[in-house]
């Protein structure tokens, strides 16, 4: 995979949540630590987490309702400086630790979208 450098890493790739086609009101900004450029927390990137901006809401927004009409639940969207740089639907991670720093219970969000879901097919 290539990608273009964004020089807004500076400030972190910031993991956005979207849970039943709606953002979490808070994301976590991975932030490369010292020489590194990559703000992935498995290359030692520090997880911090923010309220969404405008910008992030916007696209969280925007792509919620084509993820949730093509049947996704749950999806992570990274954004570097306003710009979406990957959707990912097979690992949307950062659940702990938005908890752990703002209280936001993303899991609990994500149980009760599910218990939506399975009522509007039917589910008991």
């Amino acid at each position: 995979m290539v990608q273009k450098f964004l020089p807004e890493i500076v400030d972190g790739d910031k993991r956005v949540l979207i849970i039943g086609g709606k953002p979490v009101p808070y994301c976590l900004a991975r932030i490369p630590q010292g020489t590194e450029v990559r703000g992935n927390l498995a290359a030692g990137g520090k997880g911090v987490a923010k309220a969404l901006t405008l910008r992030d809401n916007e696209i969280a927004t925007s792509l919620g309702a084509v993820l949730q009409s093509r049947g996704l639940l749950l999806a992570g969207v990274d954004v570097i400086g306003g710009c979406v740089t990957e959707i990912n639907v097979t690992s949307p991670t950062c659940f702990q630790e938005i908890y752990d720093q703002t209280g936001c219970d993303v899991a609990s969000l994500f149980v009760d979208a599910l218990e939506v879901e399975i009522m509007a097919v039917g589910g008991k």
